[in-house]
């Protein structure tokens, strides 16, 4: 029985981290969280009677915690998922974002290079990395060009651990995982934003009652959205590679938002179409039975918009013998009816 800690274990892929390794392996889960005023375990809770799953105090951006805990516990597997993941917010936040994206990082490997040495470690890449694309589809050979202090943060941290690998021999390694969502996802990323919304205009157009328009940016930017449930597989594929390497996860699509809109109302069962009197694309609105139900909201553009990420994993799927099992409207269609029941739920 080998000793795994996860951070960001109360987020999307953390949680989904622990319920893949509880449920496939033997090994015990040490769940590293940081100490909050108002605790959110939301995702977690189903897990904390589990005697293999050992919740912890854990700051990433304390270094003296880091190396106390890695010290103490002597992992085998270190997974980082924590992390300021929301694009959007690292151009008013990007020292906070360099802090938790890379300098925690430093951290964890001076730490496991101290302390364990043996210890498998993975960090949570982004296909925000690519940023600025110099070509279509991106493998794991596109040059890091971000064009957020978020990618920037976490392409910083991919040179960190490359050095740490090469220099002190770790097994230390970075995913590129592109986008990935699920039912766990935030509310503040905009496919939970979408699918929320939804189901609440859904809920209150079946009642009579009032609702808050969705407010969405640029609606035509592509991205490669996956289910994260798949992910979390491929990650624990990649830590156990005979050899540190470095692989991207995708789908190998691109969708656009536009499209990821018009299937959520069509999966909640709202058939709408999209209406623009001045032709101005600010002025976009989707519209079910007369009724305005999206439009756009510019202070939600971004000062540098990536137009179009599209990952290829053909290395991963050849190597790792990982593919996704979840396609586009599948993943549109679960997180729908997830948030169908929380919506009713929330009624009461």
């Amino acid at each position: 029985m080998k000793k795994i800690i996860i951070t960001g274990v109360t987020g999307q892929d953390g949680s989904f981290m622990a319920d893949f390794l509880l449920k496939n392996t033997e090994h015990t889960i040490i769940a590293g969280a940081r100490r909050l005023s108002v605790i959110n375990h939301k995702n977690i809770e189903h897990l904390k009677n589990n005697p293999r799953f050992k919740l912890i105090d854990l700051d990433i951006t304390d270094a003296q915690n880091v190396e106390e805990v890695i010290r103490t516990e002597q992992p085998d597997y270190f997974i980082n998922f924590a992390a300021n993941s929301f694009v959007g917010n690292s151009w008013t936040m990007p020292v906070n974002h360099m802090n938790t994206n890379c300098m925690a990082v430093l951290y964890q490997l001076e730490a496991i290079r101290k302390f364990a040495p043996n210890c498998r470690y993975y960090n949570a890449g982004s296909s925000e990395e690519f940023g600025d694309v110099a070509y279509v589809p991106q493998d794991e050979l596109h040059p890091l060009r971000p064009r957020s202090p978020y990618g920037a943060s976490k392409a910083a941290a991919r040179h960190l651990v490359k050095v740490y690998r090469d220099s002190y021999n770790l097994f230390a390694i970075q995913g590129w995982l592109f986008n990935h969502e699920g039912t766990r996802r935030g509310e503040e990323f905009v496919t939970r934003k979408i699918t929320k919304a939804v189901a609440r205009i859904k809920n209150a157009i079946d009642t009579s009652a009032l609702f808050d328009v969705l407010e969405l940016g640029n609606l035509e930017s592509k991205r490669d959205w996956s289910d994260a449930e798949d992910f979390v597989e491929g990650v624990w594929l990649m830590l156990n590679h005979e050899t540190p390497k470095e692989y991207v996860l995708s789908s190998n699509e691109t969708h656009t938002i536009r499209e990821f809109v018009e299937l959520a109302f069509e999966h909640a069962g709202l058939n709408g179409a999209w209406k623009n009197n001045t032709g101005i694309s600010e002025d976009e609105q989707f519209v079910v039975n007369d009724q305005i139900v999206m439009k756009i909201n510019p202070k939600f553009y971004r000062p540098a918009e990536v137009e179009l990420l599209w990952g290829d994993s053909t290395k991963a799927r050849k190597e790792l013998n990982w593919s996704p099992k979840t396609d586009f409207q599948g993943l549109v269609k679960k997180m729908i009816d997830a948030d169908l029941k929380d919506v009713i739920l929330e009624r009461g």
